[in-house]
């Protein structure tokens, strides 16, 4: 008779996040599991989390307004104001 060495965890995450990070996985041809076990044993290894915590990256919403600043900027037809007075007056116009 065997015993397994393993034993069974939980966590808690946010679906999104679970689904995302399944499909990821998938892809990269291991599972959920197999990168929880992946990352804890680095964390052992390296003593510490084995990777540089960053910012998150910008929200696709964030990122669309961005390119459509970009466009206004670059489109004669936006309109331009010296002051915040102008500005305001526009805004108030409308």
């Amino acid at each position: 008779m065997t015993t397994s060495t393993t034993i069974p965890i939980q966590i808690r995450v946010d679906k999104k996040t679970k689904e995302e990070a399944s499909e990821l996985f998938e892809e990269l041809g291991t599972s959920m599991s197999g990168a929880v076990n992946m990352f804890l044993k680095q964390c052992v290894n390296t003593g510490s989390i084995p990777f540089r915590i960053k910012r998150p990256r910008p929200s696709k919403e964030l990122l669309e307004a961005m390119e459509e600043a970009e466009a206004m900027a670059k489109d004669p037809n936006t309109p331009t104001y010296e002051t915040m007075e102008e500005l305001r007056a526009a805004l108030e116009a409308e």
